[in-house]
């Protein structure tokens, strides 16, 4: 699922047992066809064989001899570099079977440990194959094509990948080659450089969903394991970010790239650099302003509240920055906020809480007095949270007197019946914890209230006397009829 959260993989996962699975394949991979490895004392230098004009079934590893092993390696890798056209299913079907089961043998070879054993060349060469499979002019999405606005992309029906027989198991080689603890980190820097790395950032805009999980697992593992390229990382995801927000708010792997940072943020060390500050302030938050933001929220948010656990001082900042970009019209979007908003204070310590809470109440009263009634339930909500209560029950002098009018025009006039019974929990609530407070807040709003009847009553009264001296001056009588009563 496109929003869900992804198991990390175990640091066991190069140690898997003798036959596995590669999802959505339907071929069992099994390692009885491994030859056994040679020391690397006795590895010998691959000559490079001489190019091959077309897809050609080849010898199995265990078929020849060690000496012989990282030739046909090679020769296998260029049967990889063909591509096929799978928009026709019944066009060269036997060469696509070749490359596919090649493939396989490729992902097991590299399973069984054999990363250590080649040379540096065909490490370089197995690279260059996975290059030309995977990187591609990705097609572009179905708007693109009518000139139609976009539509809602949780709406629209996924695209998947044609070739993705292939595919996959191309993205399963280079996974395998990425957590396996024979590969040389020292000598796959040279190939997985920051060139590789963007061009896998690329693809992150896929719709296939199958592709993009492939892309989040093997960047993330990247990130643990070439410590070079973590800087670098970074800074092209929030180019990716950047562009998003302030030109296309149109990109298939926001979710996928904010569950890699998640992870990210997790392992951030305190005290926090200013660089993951600014990052929080600079891309996190104005996250919020692109319209598809349901279909990343639960990964934004994510990120979000484990920055202000990390860091509890920047709670104020969390929180002015959703105000700051709080929906007007969009109550969808407005309930995400509230949602994260729980979060975000659970997690926020009183001190903080005070430097925000005058705000944040004007905008929780606005949100009790909303017409959706989705909206205004949420809100009387975050009363059943306990460390909130907490916080508004120590700041209710400041708190009560903001929402107190909310209350009232809710039980008044509220047309939803569970909004109009949340409402009157909350004010008993509030009597109980202060009943001089709330007496007081009480006489307030009354006194208020007749003053703007007074208020109006004297407009009304103004308007009457203003219409009767035009009737006057126009020598019409009943100036009744002109009365302006608004």
């Amino acid at each position: 699922m496109k929003g869900g959260g992804h198991k990390k993989p175990s640091k066991s996962e190069s140690n898997e047992p003798s036959s596995y699975n590669l999802g959505g394949s339907n071929v069992v991979v099994s390692h009885a066809s491994r030859g056994a490895l040679v020391p690397p004392s006795q590895v010998t230098t691959a000559t490079p064989p001489p190019p091959i004009t077309s897809v050609t079934p080849l010898p199995l590893f265990r078929d020849v001899p060690v000496s012989e092993r990282q030739s046909l390696f090679l020769r296998k890798l260029q049967n990889c570099c063909f591509h096929f056209d799978f928009t026709d299913t019944t066009k060269i079907v036997r060469e696509k079977e070749i490359k596919r089961q090649t493939l396989l043998e490729l992902v097991d070879f590299i399973q069984s440990g054999a990363s250590k054993i080649i040379s540096e060349s065909c490490q370089e060469e197995m690279i260059k194959m996975v290059s030309l499979n995977l990187f591609r002019c990705l097609p572009p999405a179905s708007h693109e094509n009518t000139g139609q606005e976009p539509a809602d992309p949780e709406e629209e029906e996924p695209y998947l990948e044609p070739s993705w027989p292939h595919l996959q198991l191309v993205y399963e080689l280079l996974l395998r080659y990425v957590v396996s603890t024979d590969t040389d980190t020292k000598v796959a820097k040279r190939y997985i450089d920051h060139s590789f790395v963007l061009k896998l950032l690329d693809l992150f805009d896929s719709e296939d969903p199958r592709e993009r999980e492939y892309l989040k697992t093997i960047l993330h593992r990247i990130y643990g394991k070439f410590m070079v390229h973590r800087p670098f990382i970074r800074k092209a995801i929030n180019n990716i970010f950047y562009r998003f927000i302030y030109e296309t708010e149109r990109h298939g792997g926001i979710g996928e790239l904010l569950e890699i940072l998640g992870s990210i943020i997790n392992g951030f060390a305190l005290p926090m650099k200013e660089e993951h500050k600014l990052f929080l302030i600079r891309v996190l938050i104005p996250l919020h302003k692109p319209k598809p933001i349901a279909i990343y929220h639960q990964q934004l948010s994510y990120c979000i509240v484990q920055f202000v656990e990390k860091d509890y001082k920047l709670a104020d900042t969390v929180i002015r920055g959703l105000l700051k970009y709080w929906p007007v019209t969009n109550c969808t979007k407005e309930n995400l906020f509230l949602q994260e908003l729980e979060e975000v204070l659970e997690a926020t310590q009183p001190v903080e809480f005070q430097r925000c809470m005058v705000p944040l109440f004007q905008q929780i009263a606005r949100c009790l007095n909303s017409s959706h009634f989705q909206v205004a339930e949420r809100a009387l909500f975050l009363w059943n949270n306990e460390h909130i209560v907490g916080l508004i029950a120590q700041n209710r002098s400041v708190i009560l007197p903001i929402i107190y009018p909310a209350l009232e025009k809710n039980i008044q006039s509220h047309w939803n019946q569970a909004v109009h019974g949340l409402t009157v929990n909350i004010k008993k609530m509030f009597m109980e914890m202060d009943p001089d407070l709330f007496e007081e807040c009480q006489r307030q709003y009354e006194e208020k209230q007749a003053k703007s009847k007074e208020v109006e009553e004297q407009r009304q009264f103004t308007w009457k006397r203003l219409a009767e001296a035009a009737a006057e001056r126009d020598g019409v009588g009943g100036g009744e009829d002109y009365m302006i009563t608004s």
